[in-house]
């Protein structure tokens, strides 16, 4: 039997490949004409990064694109990054790079198979179809070999897929669990099919919740396609600015990023606004992919009560029963989701660690942690709003 060579390849600009050899591999569903799983891994969304200056050069996220080929066909290709620190990641290991430092090794750079910025589970080993085990082999040996070679002290593959941690695992990547809060559709037939799931105590919250957000004074609108213009990118450019600097001290997305979707992303993006006498004042931007609606960004100029969880939950559960999408995440952390319908779902990630004592210590806090993120789950999803089974609900 002909053992099958592949060459592995990187790239440090999305503009050395073409978009519909990437695209067969990252979203090789939407041949059809459909939607991708997601769009966050398709060409058009990391080279929108790219182009907008979100990620490059003096960023910290460094792209570093790895391509596997067999026969001179691409058969699988990851979103590589070289990483100078652990922003913009969601999959928290502030705590490994201060430990590893203090004992004299060099954290970073580190690499990082990723999609910036996005705390959305999906695939990170994108694989040409019937090259899945091929391609994340390749891929993951790889990404550890440019790590060794170069002294990288750390590979980290985050909000990967259930299917992709187990098969990191087997190949001896270390396999992290934690969790955010996704909201999931009961066939509802509207949202007060999805009411009627909850106690009535929650029920009657909700209602109350929705009657004061909707009372602010103005209009709520939700944005698709072509009916989102250059001018809501303006408005939404302040939300998000006003967002960014009380989380992180300063935005990760250029203005750039908001004019490049503009051609690039619409179709991809819902983009709920709250306008008073025609003007936007608050706003939640959520991208569609096939199956699922992602919640990504809020903001707003002016403070109306409950307004957030209505642009950003409520409205969200609306467009996804609407459209038949299986599913809402509504991004990461966040306990007070739970009393909203969104209940705590397990989110993987993948780790290599080159140092033997340190990779040691790595696993033992990850066998500890994968326990108390179980049982923190089933703790929080026993308080869930939903009328447990067998119940009268009063």
């Amino acid at each position: 039997m002909t053992e099958t060579r592949i060459e592995i390849q990187t790239l440090a600009s999305l503009s050395g490949i073409d978009a519909a050899e990437w695209d067969a591999c990252a979203a090789p569903e939407a041949a059809d004409g459909g939607r991708p799983r997601d769009p966050f891994t398709t060409h058009r969304f990391l080279s929108a990064l790219e182009d907008s200056g979100s990620v490059g050069w003096g960023t910290g996220w460094q792209p570093t694109y790895l391509l596997a080929r067999a026969d001179d066909q691409l058969i699988a290709a990851a979103p590589l990054y070289a990483k100078s620190h652990s922003q913009g990641e969601y999959i928290f290991d502030h705590s490994w790079a201060h430990a590893y430092e203090r004992a004299g090794g060099t954290y970073y750079p580190k690499l990082q198979i990723a999609v910036p910025f996005t705390p959305a589970t999906g695939r990170r080993f994108l694989c040409r179809p019937g090259f899945e085990e091929l391609g994340i082999a390749a891929l993951t040996q790889g990404a550890v070999q440019i790590a060794s070679d170069n002294h990288i002290s750390s590979l980290h593959v985050t909000f990967c897929t259930t299917e992709e941690a187990a098969a990191g695992d087997a190949l001896g990547l270390m396999h992290r669990k934690t969790q955010q809060f996704h909201w999931h559709n009961d066939s509802y037939a509207d949202f007060d099919g999805f009411l009627g799931s909850l106690s009535s105590r929650k029920r009657k919250a909700i209602r109350k919740e929705r009657r004061v957000a909707q009372d602010f004074g103005g209009t709520i609108v939700t944005l698709t396609g072509d009916q989102i213009e250059p001018e809501h990118w303006d408005a939404f450019w302040d939300f998000y600015q006003d967002t960014g600097a009380r989380k992180w001290g300063m935005p990760y997305l250029t203005r750039a990023f908001f004019d490049i979707p503009q051609e690039r992303l619409r179709d991809d993006m819902a983009l709920m606004l709250a306008c008073r006498e025609g003007t936007p004042v608050a706003g939640a931007l959520n991208f569609i992919g096939r199956d699922a609606l992602y919640g990504r960004y809020w903001g707003a100029v002016e403070d109306h009560p409950c307004l957030h969880f209505e642009l950003c939950y409520y409205q969200a559960i609306d467009f996804a029963i609407a459209h038949g999408l299986k599913q809402v995440e509504a991004g990461a952390q966040g306990e007070h989701k739970l009393a909203r319908g969104y209940l705590p779902t397990t989110t993987h990630s993948l780790h290599w660690v080159g140092d033997p004592g340190f990779r040691a210590a790595i696993a033992e806090y990850l066998e500890a942690e994968a326990d108390a993120v179980a049982h923190e789950i089933e703790v929080l999803t026993s308080y869930g709003p939903f009328r447990k089974t067998g119940t009268e609900d009063i």
